[in-house]
């Protein structure tokens, strides 16, 4: 059963369920680790440190910062695509967030949206629990997460290809049609500059909704991507 469907069972009879596989906990904590280094020198080769003393030869400062950016890049982009592999070999819960197309078609989904806003705004004292995402937590996932980061992929990977050249896979693959799509190479790097705070605030919203849920929620909501279990905290 997806998340955003009703079951006449309360929930203090489902739980505990093992939802989060070890592969999409991995994922998690990769790609948050990643997107910190991502952040970090992202920020600094778009506002570089003020040059070093000394000779330039002695130094390589800049060439480390884009060593780690890169790098972790190619770490976050195969962790994405394992990700999507898994979307489709693992249980329920790991596909959720790719189906809010599908969701979208389904009104109480809507409505569970409207429901958890206003929980999440103190509107409301208290909302229905949730074994997987909830609805407000899969439309953030998918439009700000998923979109967000194919986004940052392609994008980064365009401005990757120019520094290796037209000859290389990335310029084939990204800057061939990347560059041309967005305007010109200028207009790439400032798309994904933006695309770094979209992401950023994705990240804000994340850890809000994920605390706020741990502190006031009935169920387990940190701790569920430690160890994969959605259990009962409290029993009102």
């Amino acid at each position: 059963m997806s998340t955003h469907e009703y079951s006449g069972t309360p929930i203090e009879k489902q739980l505990p369920v093992y939802v989060y596989e070890a592969p999409v906990r991995l994922w998690h904590w990769v790609m948050a680790t990643c997107m910190l280094f991502l952040i970090a020198t992202g920020y600094l080769i778009g506002s570089p440190l003020p040059s070093v003393e000394g000779e330039a030869s002695d130094h390589f400062l800049f060439g480390y910062i884009r060593f780690v950016h890169f790098a972790a890049a190619y770490i976050f982009t195969v962790f994405f695509l394992l990700r999507i592999y898994w979307a489709i070999v693992g249980n329920q819960y790991a596909r959720d967030i790719f189906l809010v197309p599908v969701a979208m078609l389904n009104p109480a989904w809507w409505k569970g949206i409207v429901n958890r806003a206003a929980y999440y705004l103190f509107l409301k004292r208290s909302d229905r629990d949730y074994i997987g995402h909830n609805p407000m937590a899969e439309i953030a996932m998918f439009f700000m997460y998923i979109l967000g980061t194919i986004f940052m992929i392609c994008t980064g990977f365009a401005m990757y290809g120019e520094g290796l050249g037209r000859d290389s896979w990335a310029f084939a693959m990204f800057s061939s049609w990347v560059i041309p799509l967005l305007g010109q190479s200028q207009d790439v790097h400032t798309w994904h500059h933006v695309g770094m705070w979209y992401l950023i605030v994705f990240a804000i919203i994340h850890i809000y909704m994920v605390i706020r849920e741990d502190v006031f929620g009935r169920v387990t909501m940190f701790s569920t991507m430690v160890n994969g279990w959605r259990s009962l905290k409290i029993k009102r």
